[in-house]
């Protein structure tokens, strides 16, 4: 059989000759099984290439129906589907139903279902895909225990082959802000290096989402700022995009749905309960629903779809915070749950097995190594073991099973140590190696290693 000429260039891959060595044999009809990762690893490079298109069906369908697959979102395979169909539509649109079977459509959200899924004429053509777009949109509509009980392939998340990580310490206050950037690589148990931000920055939020790292608002030394840098780890450069709308310092920061939200803060003279969503794929922030407090050195994270907004310092009563919000997205509200047993401003946010853990933070003069966790099943708080120090303003990340928790200040001075916490132990330990300087209100993210 001939083989198709290979024309794929995949410029974030060091093993692009392995890789375009997969597509050629895919194309002319093998499946070599040693290297089928590598396919389903780097999935968005490949179905850019002109070899992908030319796939014939049953191999396009062993790709998609992969649980491996290593995406930033469902989109993408929907995308693939399309692209593979109109490549040579008259023939391959009687075989939308096959492959549709195999995209997970309760996985996207509930937006692009109806402006993009709803609208492809291929969908619009084909029964059997309107059955399945039906059985996506009641996914969304059912509550959150109810939707268990839609067990399908489609509705299983997928669970892609990890990539090496790396824990990422943007800027901070050392003591006052810095560019610096800093990152740990586990497997190697040691810190280096990466480009520095454009400018100073501390007390802002991060997150890594598509691909790139977020640093969002914070403070640059003298001002509050509304800028926006993201980090590309490939590349290892900066670049700056759309500004939010309001000023914010010390603010939560997370990933809900495809969106970056930016939530409370401080913008220099009042405490913020706006928040704020930044859509990636047209570079525009937007207002939702504000929270119910004015929440300053806040700290966030997402849970069952849920995003958590806890402690803080609200500015009005001049005093740190207890209690916990959550916002639905579907319905654009925030709600309190549980408050938590101890006032927490500046405590670190993280989520590890579903369950939201609140760490050290302060209440007033007094800075805690207390932790306790959230669990939004019977909505309760519950206290685990004490870190080994006193921290505030720390970055918290979880990876491998694991919490970690890095920098912050006692009340004293900045830490340059990081401890972990083992839910499985219910012990932390401290990290060996140190950041190269102590900082405090660092941002703090875990990425995948460039490879």
């Amino acid at each position: 059989m001939l083989l198709l000429m290979i024309t794929l260039t995949i410029t974030r891959l060091s093993n692009a000759k392995e890789c375009r060595r997969e597509v050629k044999l895919h194309a002319a009809g093998f499946k070599p099984v040693s290297n089928h990762w590598r396919l389903e690893q780097h999935f968005s490079d490949v179905i850019l290439s002109e070899e992908f298109l030319n796939l014939g069906v049953e191999q396009v369908c062993s790709l998609i129906s992969s649980d491996k697959l290593t995406i930033a979102s469902e989109e993408k395979v929907f995308e693939a589907v399309i692209a593979w169909v109109n490549h040579d539509k008259d023939v391959r649109q009687e075989l939308m139903a096959r492959l549709m079977e195999h995209v997970r459509l309760p996985l996207l959200s509930r937006e692009y279902l109806v402006q993009r899924v709803e609208e492809e004429t291929l969908v619009k053509n084909s029964s059997a895909c309107k059955d399945y777009l039906i059985e996506a949109m009641k996914y969304h509509l059912l509550p959150t225990e109810q939707r268990a009980l839609m067990k399908s392939t489609r509705t299983r998340m997928r669970t892609p082959v990890s990539l090496p990580k790396l824990m990422m310490v943007v800027g901070g206050q050392a003591p006052k802000a810095i560019r610096s950037v800093e990152c740990y690589d586990f497997k190697e148990e040691r810190w280096h290096q990466v480009a520095e931000l454009p400018s100073r920055r501390c007390r802002a939020g991060m997150v890594y989402m598509g691909g790139l790292v977020f640093a969002v608002g914070g403070f640059n030394g003298s001002l509050r700022v509304r800028t926006v840098d993201s980090y590309d780890p490939v590349k290892d450069q900066w670049t700056s995009v759309a500004n939010m709308q309001d000023r914010r310092s010390t603010l939560g920061a997370a990933v809900l749905n495809g969106l970056l939200y930016a939530v409370g803060g401080f913008d220099g003279s009042t405490g913020l309960s706006s928040v704020e969503a930044y859509n990636m794929k047209t570079n525009e922030w937007f207002h939702v629903a504000p929270m119910n407090t004015r929440r300053s050195s806040v700290g966030v994270g997402v849970v069952g779809g849920m995003l958590y907004a806890v402690g803080g310092y609200d500015g009005a009563s001049r005093q740190c915070l207890s209690t916990v919000e959550c916002y639905n997205s579907s319905t654009n509200e925030w709600t309190y749950v549980a408050e938590m047993s101890t006032r927490r401003s500046g405590a670190g946010v993280g989520v590890l097995n579903n369950l939201l853990y609140a760490v050290g933070g302060h209440d007033g003069p007094l800075v805690r190594k207390s932790v306790e966790v959230y669990d939004p099943a019977t909505n309760t708080w519950r206290q685990v073991a004490d870190m080994n120090m006193c921290r505030r303003n720390a970055g918290v990340c979880a990876v491998y099973g694991l919490l970690y928790v890095v920098g912050g200040d006692d009340g004293s001075c900045n830490l340059s140590t990081v401890e972990y916490y083992n839910p499985t132990t219910d012990k932390w330990t401290v990290v060996s190696s140190c950041m190269s300087t102590g900082r405090s209100y660092a941002g703090v993210t875990v990425i995948d290693k460039p490879l």
